[in-house]
């Protein structure tokens, strides 16, 4: 029966989202740029569906950096591009 299985599903699907945190120092560089790490965790929430106004709030950015990785993101191929590892 589908539905008696969706929650094992479900279940296994949340396990294979690797979970970052926009906060993380390891995200920006001492000179305040973004890190290669800080980079796909922008794309990560651009993939979850944020706005750039969100992005740029959580990672602590400008909206304007924020727009700029959004346009990057989007020719990349948005939530369908390669993602890379996180830490």
């Amino acid at each position: 029966n589908i539905e008696a299985d969706l929650p094992r599903l479900k279940g296994l699907v949340e396990q294979q989202v690797e979970k970052f945190d926009p906060a993380n120092p390891h995200n920006k560089a001492p000179d305040g740029k973004l890190t290669e790490e800080g980079v796909e965790c922008c794309y990560r929430l651009f993939d979850e569906g944020k706005s750039r106004y969100s992005v740029a709030q959580q990672m602590k950015i400008s909206f304007a950096a924020a727009t700029h990785r959004f346009n990057t993101w989007r020719k990349m191929g948005g939530s369908k591009r390669q993602k890379t590892l996180l830490g």
